[in-house]
């Protein structure tokens, strides 16, 4: 029987290089010769492609908050399907951008939706998957917000008054001290891409570690 794959998310305010670190660590787990799947949202499906298009598209000013929920659980929805239960059934390290706890901070949070019921259509919309590993990537939101949208127009989240992101900064961290099992928070404001890759990698190889990963 093939041994079930590991589920590492990066989660994080804005700009807090969660596509960065991904990349970096999926290479070097593949070159270490470890079978790696990556995936992001919104946007790791080709469904999800066209709902991240209307979720962050600018012209999408009128989308009430429940919507811009569902919308994201949709998209969550068809990549657990579509990439992830696949990738971790077939014995795959899965290395996602952004998973549940993202609309926990930024819907349920940020925008004032009740929590239990984000949480409740999350496990529909994920059929209960949790992470293994969380790699909370954190950053003062100012500076986050203002890196992240550096080369590019800020989309529709990313708009957002800063007291948003600074709520959704604070959700996150609350969330990462109730479950300090899963969550391991890195500080990437002010240093190195190479200096946080090497403390991420850290982390997950001890996750590896615990789970006797073969090759």
């Amino acid at each position: 029987m093939t041994q079930r794959g590991v589920f590492i998310t990066l989660e994080g305010p804005d700009g807090s290089g969660k596509s960065t670190q991904a990349g970096l660590l999926a290479e070097r787990l593949e070159s270490e010769g470890y079978p790696v799947t990556r995936t992001f949202e919104p946007g790791g499906t080709s469904i999800g492609k066209r709902l991240r298009e209307i979720i962050l598209d600018n012209k999408s000013t009128g989308m009430c908050g429940v919507a811009e929920f569902l919308l994201y659980a949709a998209d969550r929805a068809q990549d657990v399907h579509e990439v992830i239960e696949p990738a971790l059934e077939a014995g795959r390290i899965v290395v996602a951008e952004r998973f549940v706890d993202s609309s926990i901070a930024y819907q349920g949070y940020g925008l004032g939706m009740d929590i239990d019921e984000v949480k409740q259509v999350n496990r529909i919309a994920t059929r209960g998957l949790v992470p293994d590993l969380t790699l909370l990537l954190d950053i003062d939101p100012a500076i986050g917000v203002r890196r992240a949208t550096d080369c590019h127009e800020a989309d529709r989240i990313e708009q957002r008054e800063l007291d948003f992101h600074v709520s959704v900064r604070e959700a996150y961290l609350m969330m990462a001290a109730a479950e300090p099992e899963r969550f391991t928070i890195i500080e990437t404001g002010g240093r190195c891409v190479l200096e946080v890759h090497e403390e991420i990698y850290t982390a997950v190889t001890k996750l590896l570690e615990t789970r006797a990963w073969e090759d």
